[in-house]
């Protein structure tokens, strides 16, 4: 079951990034429609307005119900960081323009700022 489709990434290649209650962000071809990558490590659905893409569409960021937050390569497909410290669900997630924060809020009624 999906619970959001079609962000499509700013630059560089036109992938649709989906969310759902497998746990996982999904990436389709926005041309072909080929699937591209199934990008697992959350154990709780990713809601619809903890994903984003980062502006040069090689990082996105995705918070969950698991209360973290994961920074995802595009290009290896792997997982580059783990962000806990949310005591609850993360329900929104999004990066500066200089791509090196992130900024999250959650069900624990916190605002944070993430680093890299």
């Amino acid at each position: 079951m999906l619970s959001q489709c079609l962000f499509m990434s700013p630059i560089v290649v036109r992938l649709l990034m989906c969310t759902g209650y497998w746990c996982a962000v999904k990436l389709w071809d926005g041309v072909t429609g080929a699937f591209v990558a199934s990008f697992r490590g959350h154990v709780g659905p990713v809601y619809q307005a903890s994903v984003a893409w980062a502006s040069d569409s090689r990082l996105f960021v995705s918070g969950s119900k698991d209360s973290t937050l994961k920074v995802w390569d595009v290009r290896s497909k792997k997982l580059l960081m783990d962000l806990p410290g949310h005591a609850d669900e993360v329900f929104s997630v999004d990066w500066s323009p200089n791509g090196k924060t992130v900024v999250s809020g959650g069900k624990d009624r916190m605002v944070k700022l993430w680093r890299r």
